[in-house]
């Protein structure tokens, strides 16, 4: 386990749980960019499968999880600093990007089927975000809990609607 080490920031810490929701809610907005219009068009179009809820849930559900992400990165930045844990906040910050990154390829490109090789990886940043948060603060940890659940759902969409619309 790396040794602790107090966050020297010179911000005050509740600045700083400001600071990682909004870098959330960010990536969530640049996101959005790409979905624009393809869900109100080109999604529309596609068959999906019986499990897709519906389009209103998924700005609510979002919203939560990056809020959730926000809060357990704090933790870990909080005890440790961006030195202290560089490979967990790494691994965080390699996570929005591929969050992002699965926007862009979905809905931008519209490439459900490229979309569904990268979402693998984003799952699987996701566990090693949320094991490396719980080895250094066990509620960061348990907060990524709820995204992982969200993208492995969320896996499972995107390769029906993959299969389905092929």
């Amino acid at each position: 386990m790396l040794a602790r080490e107090r966050a020297a920031a010179p911000v005050h810490p509740w600045v700083g749980l400001a600071g990682f929701i909004l870098l959330c809610l960010a990536a969530g907005w640049i996101g959005s960019i790409f979905t624009g219009s393809s869900v109100d068009t080109w999604y529309q179009t596609l068959q999906k499968p019986p499990w897709n809820p519906p389009e209103w849930v998924f700005g609510p559900v979002w919203t939560v999880l990056y809020v959730l992400m926000g809060i357990a990165a704090w933790l870990v930045w909080r005890e440790y600093g961006f030195t202290g844990a560089p490979v967990a906040m790494g691994l965080f910050l390699t996570q929005l990007a591929l969050n992002i990154l699965w926007s862009g390829i979905f809905f931008g490109l519209r490439e459900p089927g490229w979309a569904a090789v990268e979402i693998l990886f984003l799952w699987a940043a996701v566990l090693g975000t949320m094991v490396l948060f719980g080895r250094l603060n066990r509620a960061a940890g348990w907060l990524f809990a709820p995204y992982l659940a969200w993208v492995t759902y969320a896996t499972t969409i995107n390769f029906a609607v993959w299969w389905l619309n092929k």
